[in-house]
Protein backbone atom coordinates (compact mmCIF):
# COMPACT_ATOMS: atom_id res chain seq x y z
CA UNK A 1 0.00 0.00 0.00
CA UNK A 2 1.25 3.32 -1.01
CA UNK A 3 1.70 6.14 1.88
CA UNK A 4 -1.52 8.17 -0.34
CA UNK A 5 -3.60 4.65 -0.43
CA UNK A 6 -3.00 4.74 3.50
CA UNK A 7 -3.79 8.30 3.82
CA UNK A 8 -7.16 7.76 1.25
CA UNK A 9 -8.38 4.83 3.92
CA UNK A 10 -7.61 6.77 6.36
CA UNK A 11 -9.85 9.53 5.21
CA UNK A 12 -12.29 7.41 3.99
CA UNK A 13 -13.16 5.85 7.41
CA UNK A 14 -14.09 9.69 8.22
CA UNK A 15 -17.52 9.87 6.48
CA UNK A 16 -18.52 11.93 3.50
CA UNK A 17 -18.30 15.42 4.46
CA UNK A 18 -14.68 14.89 3.98
CA UNK A 19 -14.99 14.33 0.09
CA UNK A 20 -18.10 16.33 0.06
CA UNK A 21 -15.65 19.40 0.60
CA UNK A 22 -12.83 18.32 -0.93
CA UNK A 23 -13.73 16.49 -4.60
CA UNK A 24 -13.33 19.52 -6.67
CA UNK A 25 -9.55 20.25 -5.84
CA UNK A 26 -6.76 19.78 -8.13
CA UNK A 27 -4.46 16.57 -7.72
CA UNK A 28 -1.64 17.59 -5.74
CA UNK A 29 -4.16 20.40 -3.41
CA UNK A 30 -6.29 16.94 -2.83
CA UNK A 31 -3.23 15.26 -1.86
CA UNK A 32 -1.79 17.69 0.41
CA UNK A 33 -5.27 18.19 2.18
CA UNK A 34 -6.09 14.20 2.33
CA UNK A 35 -2.38 13.39 3.41
CA UNK A 36 -3.21 16.28 6.37
CA UNK A 37 -6.36 15.10 6.98
CA UNK A 38 -5.25 11.92 7.99
CA UNK A 39 -2.13 13.44 10.25
CA UNK A 40 -5.04 14.65 12.07
CA UNK A 41 -6.71 11.32 12.33
CA UNK A 42 -3.95 9.64 14.09
CA UNK A 43 -3.19 11.94 16.25
CA UNK A 44 -6.92 12.28 17.68
CA UNK A 45 -6.94 8.53 17.40
CA UNK A 46 -3.90 8.18 19.83
CA UNK A 47 -6.25 9.90 22.50
CA UNK A 48 -9.33 8.65 21.55
CA UNK A 49 -8.40 4.79 21.79
CA UNK A 50 -6.03 4.42 24.13
CA UNK A 51 -7.00 3.40 27.44
CA UNK A 52 -4.11 4.61 29.31
CA UNK A 53 -3.26 8.06 29.30
CA UNK A 54 0.76 7.04 29.46
CA UNK A 55 0.36 5.25 26.69
CA UNK A 56 -1.40 7.74 25.11
CA UNK A 57 1.50 10.45 26.18
CA UNK A 58 3.71 7.89 25.03
CA UNK A 59 2.35 7.71 21.22
CA UNK A 60 1.82 11.74 20.85
CA UNK A 61 5.76 11.59 21.93
CA UNK A 62 6.63 9.36 19.19
CA UNK A 63 4.66 11.71 16.63
CA UNK A 64 6.21 14.70 18.18
CA UNK A 65 9.80 12.81 16.86
CA UNK A 66 8.13 12.01 14.07
CA UNK A 67 7.57 15.91 12.75
CA UNK A 68 11.36 16.25 13.30
CA UNK A 69 12.12 13.09 11.53
CA UNK A 70 9.57 14.56 8.87
CA UNK A 71 10.95 18.22 7.95
CA UNK A 72 14.60 16.30 8.54
CA UNK A 73 13.68 14.25 5.32
CA UNK A 74 13.78 11.58 6.98
CA UNK A 75 9.96 10.17 7.49
CA UNK A 76 8.95 6.75 8.69
CA UNK A 77 5.09 7.01 8.90
CA UNK A 78 2.99 6.17 5.99
CA UNK A 79 1.42 9.33 6.73
CA UNK A 80 4.13 11.87 7.02
CA UNK A 81 5.71 9.75 4.00
CA UNK A 82 2.33 11.11 2.27
CA UNK A 83 2.80 14.54 3.64
CA UNK A 84 6.32 15.04 3.07
CA UNK A 85 6.07 16.28 -1.01
CA UNK A 86 3.94 19.17 0.34
CA UNK A 87 6.25 20.89 3.22
CA UNK A 88 7.68 23.01 0.74
CA UNK A 89 4.83 23.17 -1.92
CA UNK A 90 2.52 25.01 0.83
CA UNK A 91 4.73 26.19 3.26
CA UNK A 92 3.26 24.37 6.02
CA UNK A 93 5.26 25.20 9.17
CA UNK A 94 6.47 22.42 11.76
CA UNK A 95 5.28 24.62 14.56
CA UNK A 96 1.77 23.97 13.49
CA UNK A 97 1.86 20.45 13.27
CA UNK A 98 3.60 20.34 16.80
CA UNK A 99 0.60 22.55 17.87
CA UNK A 100 -2.37 20.43 17.14
CA UNK A 101 -0.22 17.56 18.96
CA UNK A 102 -0.21 19.99 22.14
CA UNK A 103 -4.07 20.66 21.34
CA UNK A 104 -4.36 16.88 21.61
CA UNK A 105 -2.32 16.57 24.76
CA UNK A 106 -5.13 18.76 26.57
CA UNK A 107 -7.57 15.80 25.96
CA UNK A 108 -5.38 13.61 28.46
CA UNK A 109 -4.73 16.55 30.71
CA UNK A 110 -8.41 17.83 30.71
CA UNK A 111 -11.77 16.11 30.74
CA UNK A 112 -14.06 19.90 31.58
CA UNK A 113 -13.08 23.33 31.46
CA UNK A 114 -13.77 25.94 33.42
CA UNK A 115 -14.19 29.21 31.26
CA UNK A 116 -14.54 29.41 27.67
CA UNK A 117 -11.24 31.24 27.19
CA UNK A 118 -10.25 27.85 28.27
CA UNK A 119 -11.94 25.68 25.87
CA UNK A 120 -11.14 28.14 22.79
CA UNK A 121 -7.38 27.59 23.29
CA UNK A 122 -8.07 23.63 23.14
CA UNK A 123 -10.41 24.66 19.89
CA UNK A 124 -7.28 26.63 18.31
CA UNK A 125 -5.00 24.02 18.94
CA UNK A 126 -7.18 21.38 17.46
CA UNK A 127 -8.67 23.22 14.76
CA UNK A 128 -8.12 26.22 13.84
CA UNK A 129 -4.72 25.49 13.23
CA UNK A 130 -5.70 23.04 10.96
CA UNK A 131 -7.95 25.41 9.39
CA UNK A 132 -4.96 27.77 9.06
CA UNK A 133 -2.58 24.75 7.17
CA UNK A 134 -5.78 23.86 5.10
CA UNK A 135 -5.70 27.58 3.63
CA UNK A 136 -2.32 27.61 2.97
CA UNK A 137 -2.80 24.04 1.26
CA UNK A 138 -6.09 25.94 -1.03
CA UNK A 139 -4.11 29.04 -1.81
CA UNK A 140 -4.25 32.36 -0.79
CA UNK A 141 -3.14 36.04 -1.37
CA UNK A 142 -4.25 38.10 1.59
CA UNK A 143 -2.51 37.05 5.00
CA UNK A 144 -6.39 38.03 6.63
CA UNK A 145 -7.53 34.81 5.01
CA UNK A 146 -5.12 32.75 7.88
CA UNK A 147 -7.39 34.73 10.33
CA UNK A 148 -10.31 33.98 8.55
CA UNK A 149 -9.42 29.95 8.73
CA UNK A 150 -8.40 29.98 12.38
CA UNK A 151 -11.88 31.77 13.75
CA UNK A 152 -13.80 29.34 10.44
CA UNK A 153 -11.74 26.07 12.04
CA UNK A 154 -12.70 27.09 15.75
CA UNK A 155 -16.53 27.85 14.30
CA UNK A 156 -15.86 23.81 13.28
CA UNK A 157 -15.01 22.50 16.37
CA UNK A 158 -18.09 24.54 18.49
CA UNK A 159 -20.05 22.66 15.86
CA UNK A 160 -18.41 19.65 16.88
CA UNK A 161 -18.68 19.78 20.45
CA UNK A 162 -22.70 20.93 20.02
CA UNK A 163 -23.35 17.58 18.24
CA UNK A 164 -21.23 15.41 19.96
CA UNK A 165 -21.66 16.29 23.52
CA UNK A 166 -24.02 13.23 24.44
CA UNK A 167 -21.43 11.06 23.09
CA UNK A 168 -18.37 13.18 24.89
CA UNK A 169 -20.44 12.84 28.10
CA UNK A 170 -20.80 8.82 27.96
CA UNK A 171 -16.89 8.45 27.76
CA UNK A 172 -16.91 11.46 31.23
CA UNK A 173 -16.17 14.18 29.16
CA UNK A 174 -17.41 17.54 28.82
CA UNK A 175 -16.52 20.13 27.11
CA UNK A 176 -19.48 22.82 27.23
CA UNK A 177 -17.46 25.19 29.99
CA UNK A 178 -18.44 25.14 33.52
CA UNK A 179 -19.39 28.64 33.83
CA UNK A 180 -21.79 28.30 30.83
CA UNK A 181 -23.37 25.06 33.26
CA UNK A 182 -23.38 27.40 36.16
CA UNK A 183 -24.87 30.20 34.10
CA UNK A 184 -27.91 28.01 33.32
CA UNK A 185 -28.23 26.16 36.19
CA UNK A 186 -27.26 22.52 34.41
CA UNK A 187 -25.93 20.33 37.13
CA UNK A 188 -22.58 18.71 35.17
CA UNK A 189 -24.62 15.04 36.29
CA UNK A 190 -27.53 16.20 34.05
CA UNK A 191 -24.97 16.31 31.17
CA UNK A 192 -23.19 13.04 32.04
CA UNK A 193 -26.56 11.18 32.08
CA UNK A 194 -28.54 12.31 29.42
CA UNK A 195 -30.93 14.67 31.89
CA UNK A 196 -32.78 17.04 29.11
CA UNK A 197 -34.28 19.82 30.54
CA UNK A 198 -35.61 23.22 29.47
CA UNK A 199 -32.79 24.81 31.84
CA UNK A 200 -30.15 22.31 28.98
CA UNK A 201 -32.14 23.23 25.75
CA UNK A 202 -31.51 26.96 26.54
CA UNK A 203 -27.66 26.02 27.35
CA UNK A 204 -26.87 24.39 24.02
CA UNK A 205 -29.17 26.99 22.54
CA UNK A 206 -26.47 29.45 23.89
CA UNK A 207 -23.62 26.95 22.79
CA UNK A 208 -25.18 27.28 19.15
CA UNK A 209 -24.91 30.80 19.20
CA UNK A 210 -21.55 31.24 19.75
CA UNK A 211 -20.85 28.94 17.07
CA UNK A 212 -22.75 30.92 14.41
CA UNK A 213 -21.30 33.88 15.69
CA UNK A 214 -17.67 32.55 14.60
CA UNK A 215 -19.24 31.57 11.57
CA UNK A 216 -19.88 35.07 10.93
CA UNK A 217 -16.49 36.60 12.19
CA UNK A 218 -14.83 33.89 9.87
CA UNK A 219 -17.11 35.04 6.38
CA UNK A 220 -16.39 38.42 7.33
CA UNK A 221 -12.40 37.96 7.54
CA UNK A 222 -11.87 36.49 4.03
CA UNK A 223 -10.89 38.99 1.87
CA UNK A 224 -12.84 38.37 -2.18
CA UNK A 225 -10.08 37.96 -3.40
CA UNK A 226 -9.61 34.40 -1.62
CA UNK A 227 -13.23 33.20 -2.24
CA UNK A 228 -12.43 31.26 -4.89
CA UNK A 229 -9.27 29.33 -3.68
CA UNK A 230 -10.84 28.84 -0.55
CA UNK A 231 -13.96 27.17 -1.47
CA UNK A 232 -13.22 23.89 -0.11
CA UNK A 233 -13.39 25.51 3.84
CA UNK A 234 -16.54 27.36 2.82
CA UNK A 235 -18.19 24.00 1.71
CA UNK A 236 -17.28 22.38 5.29
CA UNK A 237 -18.48 25.31 6.76
CA UNK A 238 -22.02 25.06 4.99
CA UNK A 239 -21.97 21.04 5.55
CA UNK A 240 -21.11 22.33 9.73
CA UNK A 241 -23.47 25.06 9.95
CA UNK A 242 -26.72 23.02 8.10
CA UNK A 243 -25.73 20.82 10.91
CA UNK A 244 -26.06 23.28 13.33
CA UNK A 245 -29.29 24.53 12.02
CA UNK A 246 -30.74 21.39 11.82
CA UNK A 247 -30.14 20.54 15.66
CA UNK A 248 -31.76 23.63 17.10
CA UNK A 249 -34.47 22.93 14.80
CA UNK A 250 -34.50 19.33 16.36
CA UNK A 251 -34.80 20.45 19.68
CA UNK A 252 -31.06 21.02 20.74
CA UNK A 253 -31.88 19.25 24.03
CA UNK A 254 -31.64 16.51 21.93
CA UNK A 255 -27.95 16.04 21.68
CA UNK A 256 -27.60 14.44 24.94
CA UNK A 257 -28.78 11.67 23.87
CA UNK A 258 -28.52 11.42 20.21
CA UNK A 259 -25.92 12.59 17.74
CA UNK A 260 -27.55 14.19 14.60
CA UNK A 261 -25.58 13.95 10.82
CA UNK A 262 -26.87 15.19 7.45
CA UNK A 263 -27.70 12.46 4.74
CA UNK A 264 -24.80 11.75 2.42
CA UNK A 265 -27.07 13.70 -0.65
CA UNK A 266 -27.43 16.99 1.34
CA UNK A 267 -24.26 16.92 2.00
CA UNK A 268 -23.35 16.52 -1.71
CA UNK A 269 -26.29 19.26 -2.76
CA UNK A 270 -24.44 21.70 0.20
CA UNK A 271 -20.98 20.77 -1.80
CA UNK A 272 -22.24 21.78 -4.92
CA UNK A 273 -24.13 25.12 -4.05
CA UNK A 274 -21.91 26.42 -2.28
CA UNK A 275 -18.65 25.47 -4.76
CA UNK A 276 -20.97 27.84 -7.29
CA UNK A 277 -22.53 30.23 -5.40
CA UNK A 278 -20.87 30.56 -2.40
CA UNK A 279 -21.78 30.63 1.53
CA UNK A 280 -23.26 32.60 4.33
CA UNK A 281 -23.74 32.21 7.80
Amino acid sequence: MTPEQYCQDKAAASGSSFYSSFRFLSAPRRLAITALYAFCREVDDVVDECVDPQIAASKLSWWRAELARLYAGQPEHPVTRALAPHLTAFDLPQAALLEIIDGMEMDLKFARYDKFHDLLLYCRRVAGVVGELAARIFGFSDARTLQYADQLGVALQLTNIVRDVGEDARRGRIYLPLEDLQCFKVPANDVLHGHESDAVRQLMLFQIERAESYYQKACQLLPPSDRKAQRPGLVMAAIYHATLAEIKLDGPEKVLNQRLSLPARRKLWLAWTTWWFGFRP
